[in-house]
């Protein structure tokens, strides 16, 4: 994993990442997993609010945003890096908590589907492939929808010509330098939250 968020990674991308002038970021790295084009996307703003009263915020996910894809439904999407033991739970219970928060929305929008993405610093599923979709029958929803990023299993060879997904994988996996810095000068967004780390790890204090 990228050693500039590898210390409590939810709670520094989170902090790097929930707020209006960031979402660009966000909206790029779920259109290049998802494969869409994104029309629309807001930030769901309870997130960081209702953090102050758990007792862990490493337990609350990076974001939670609403989006509007172009030829698709809206719906919630909340991305969390998943460490340690209790894998399934901690994506089963995340999901729960990023659909139910819909009823705290104050604009009386409706209910939508939810997904998330889920990180995974080391291998999970018996699948070779490292971005899997995991679909689980629901009595009071159509579907849960749950996406498993396994970054060990990603490899990437130089000599293939390099897409904006194989990017972020690259950026994420933190394991050549050489290559991080070529994605870095190549893509904005990465490039952007790679400054607003350097920026953070400049900054940070004890709290």
């Amino acid at each position: 994993m990228n050693r500039k968020f590898v210390s409590k990674s939810n709670r520094i991308l989170r902090k790097v990442l929930n707020s209006e002038e960031n979402l660009d970021i966000l909206q790029d790295f779920i259109e290049a997993f998802f494969n869409i084009k994104i029309k629309e996307i807001t930030l769901n703003p309870y997130l960081q609010r209702k953090s102050n009263y758990l007792p862990s915020e490493e337990n609350f996910g990076i974001a939670d945003v609403r989006v509007k894809p172009e030829e698709q439904e809206e719906m919630n999407i909340g991305i969390q890096f998943i460490d340690g033991y209790y894998a399934q739970n901690k994506m089963l219970l995340y999901y729960a908590q990023i659909h139910s928060n819909q009823l705290d929305y104050e604009d009386n929008r409706k209910m939508v589907k939810t997904t998330t993405i889920n990180i995974l610093d080391f291998c999970y599923l018996k699948s070779v492939e490292y971005f899997n979709k995991i679909v689980i029958p629901s009595k009071s929803e159509s579907q849960i929808e749950l996406y498993v990023l396994e970054l060990p299993k990603f490899i990437f060879h130089q000599s293939k010509i390099i897409d904006r997904r194989e990017a972020w994988m690259v950026y994420l996996c933190g394991r050549q330098e050489e290559m991080i810095q070529e994605v870095v000068k190549q893509f904005d967004k990465i490039k952007k939250l790679d400054y607003l780390l350097e920026k953070y790890w400049q900054n940070e204090t004890m709290d």
